[in-house]
């Protein structure tokens, strides 16, 4: 039986644990802070409660089209707290299901910071002493912590970053955004729907700089249109914080003043406390560098999640985790960046899988688009959500899947047969003999397979 220790419990150090004891494997998980990590506890888990809370409004809002003339306009403001107590409840709910599937599974957690004495040895730092352990293996699955570069750096403690935005007090009358990527966007969605009068700054000349270009201007437009006021193309070259008000001088010289700011620019991995020069393995803030398939660091110390920097999503890291566990047991596996599905959960939502038509230009790959619009689907008409469009990529010679981006309702959820579709190696003929029903979204789908 082997003896593995993983260090860090969240989405890849808690299926790591998980798999490694499926496979037989005796089995000490080390977490220093919370049971779910950055995703379960101030990450994936409560911004999708807030962002359903925030949705719920604006759809409430909407209904007032729908009634009498005599009947009153919403008018319910937001209760923060309220909403924030629902965030928790699930949180909680959730970790707590996390800590009986180990115990079930016969996985010993210790609450303690690790650090390496050598590859098969661990220092763990725990409330009543510090232990020392052998491990025939390690998986580090350490995670990785909110970033703030210069000039925000200075103002730590007094502004919001990717972690710390949930404990928000109240909610602010204004709020300025740092960062126009997946996180910033979705805060501006739903701080916007709240109330909250939001500034985004991106330094690069698009939000959703990894996204496929059209969906990020459609997500633009639809942000816009609400109300929130975009800087793109603007660096953020001063930061302050006077009489309660933060001012933010951006690059060009222009002054943002609001009562709040959030830091979304990104995250950062700091090993320091592990000692990896114990183990002579070099890392930076961007993690270490492992085999991108079978997830090994070095000799029987395997790397997954944010630590490794290859994919910084929560479902990419449990397949990481699940991929180390097996091959540090012995079963042979393989993870594959490319398979791992995108989603930004806006209004409307954006979702991708494999390759996008840039991508797979990039690539030198010639490619044919297939696309079709809500605007045209029976459902979105139905429902007045005709924002957005289905695209698939296809290899023009052979007909290959390789990739798609879908924007509008239910996006995150249909990505999914992109998925399959590229796991199966499917052609669009292939998948254009699925029978979609009618009326849905997933038909659009179909209608941009035909085009």
């Amino acid at each position: 039986m082997k003896n593995i220790a993983v260090i860090g419990g969240g989405p890849a150090g808690y299926p790591a644990a998980l798999k490694a004891a499926a496979l037989g494997a005796k089995v000490t998980l080390i977490e220093k802070n919370k049971l779910g990590g950055v995703c379960l506890n101030c990450g994936c888990i409560p911004s999708k409660s807030l962002l359903d809370a925030a949705h719920r409004f604006q759809t409430a809002r909407g209904v007032s089209a729908l009634c009498t003339e005599e009947s009153p306009a919403f008018s319910g403001a937001p209760d923060w707290r309220k909403i924030q107590a629902r965030t928790q409840a699930a949180t909680r709910k959730l970790t707590q299901g996390i800590g009986f599937l180990l115990k079930k599974a016969g996985v010993e957690v210790l609450q303690g910071t690790a650090s390496f004495k050598d590859e098969h040895t661990l220092f763990v730092q725990t409330a009543e002493g510090e232990r020392e352990l052998s491990f025939d293996g390690v998986i580090l699955a350490a995670g990785s912590e909110a970033f703030l570069p210069p000039p925000f750096d200075a103002l730590r403690g007094q502004i919001y970053d990717n972690s710390t935005i949930f404990d928000m007090p109240s909610l602010p009358k204004s709020m300025i955004i740092v960062g126009g990527g997946v996180i910033g966007c979705e805060f501006a969605d739903l701080l916007s729907a709240l109330g909250v009068e939001v500034s985004v700054v991106e330094m690069q000349p698009r939000i959703l700089p990894l996204e496929d270009e059209s969906a990020a201007r459609a997500l633009f437009q639809a942000l816009s249109k609400r109300g929130v006021k975009f800087y793109l193309g603007q660096s953020a070259a001063a930061a302050e914080k006077t009489d309660g008000v933060f001012k933010i001088t951006l690059s060009d010289g222009q002054v943002l003043t609001s009562e709040a700011v959030l830091a979304a620019i990104g995250r950062s991995v700091d090993l320091s406390a592990l000692k990896m020069e114990n183990i002579g393995v070099e890392w930076t803030r961007k993690g270490v560098n492992v085999n991108p398939q079978t997830l090994q660091l070095k000799n029987d110390i395997y790397a997954a999640g944010d630590v490794n920097g290859l994919c910084q999503l929560a479902h990419a890291a449990t397949r990481q985790g699940e991929v180390a566990a097996s091959n540090l047991c012995g079963v042979p596996a393989q993870y594959d960046n490319n398979a791992v599905p995108r989603a930004v959960y806006t209004t409307p939502e954006i979702a991708s899988a494999g390759l996008t038509k840039a991508t797979a230009e990039a690539k030198g790959i010639a490619v044919k688009t297939h696309k079709a619009f809500l605007m045209a689907n029976g459902r979105a008409v139905a429902q007045d959500q005709t924002e957005g469009f289905f695209e698939i990529i296809s290899d023009a010679s052979s007909g290959l899947v390789l990739g798609g981006t879908l924007v509008g309702a239910c996006a995150s959820e249909l990505v999914h047969v992109l998925s399959v579709a590229l796991a199966a190696k499917m052609t669009v003929s292939q998948l254009k003999e699925v029978i979609f029903a009618h009326p849905t979204f997933a038909e659009s789908i179909g209608e941009a397979l035909a085009r």
